[in-house]
């Protein structure tokens, strides 16, 4: 059996534009996805199972929901976002995003997005979160076109989701959804049982026999 020789981890710099780290990120071959904050790029750890079947089952049913408006709108996975605060120094990394600007050939930034949504692992738990209004969370609330941050638990069925007023600014704390309660977004007119969002995992499995 021949040994095939895996690509040497690559040398991190320690700081980067968003020009920069564009262009480096772009030449990672080990598979390991970074994302750039306070101009210091950071390994995002691999996601797990749970992580995945949230991320994916919310991807469908947000599609689908998006598909069947015809508004021009659609879901993005990990898509990479530019705060208006520090925006030479931060491309941060969402799990999901929703748009409803036109695709364009080359776009690295989900332009104009009104939906982010962070699934909140135990591994990225303090980079999602700082009293909920976190590094990834308060930057999102810098984009002027951002309605809604939802945030997606995996060690339990459960919720927080922060949405901008109609006076333009953010409420003090999140909404909580429950496993048992709806979840509205009103930026995209979407609404499903929370637990929906969960099937196929061993936390839905979990509360079915309770």
């Amino acid at each position: 059996m021949v040994a095939v020789r895996k690509p040497a981890p690559p040398e991190i710099p320690s700081r980067m534009t968003v020009a920069e780290f564009l262009e480096w990120a772009g030449s990672v071959e080990d598979g390991t996805r970074y994302q750039l904050i306070d101009g210091a790029p950071r390994a995002m750890a691999p996601a797990s199972m749970t992580h995945g079947i949230v991320q994916s089952t919310a991807a469908r049913l947000i599609g689908n929901h998006l598909a069947a408006l015809r508004n021009g709108c659609r879901v993005i996975t990990t898509p990479g976002v530019r705060p208006r605060v520090r925006a030479e120094n931060n491309f941060r990394i969402p799990d999901l995003g929703v748009s409803c600007a036109p695709d364009q050939p080359g776009l690295r930034a989900v332009p104009d997005p009104v939906l982010l949504i962070e699934i909140l692992s135990p591994s990225n738990e303090a980079d999602t979160l700082f009293e909920f209004q976190g590094q990834n969370v308060w930057a999102y609330t810098s984009l002027p076109t951002v309605r809604e941050i939802l945030v997606l638990r995996v060690t339990e069925i459960a919720a927080e989701l922060l949405r901008r007023g109609n006076d333009g600014h953010w409420p003090e704390q999140p909404l909580r959804v429950g496993a048992t309660e709806e979840l509205v977004l009103e930026s995209i007119g979407f609404r499903v049982a929370l637990s929906d969002l969960y099937e196929g995992t061993h936390l839905a499995r979990s509360s079915a026999g309770q």
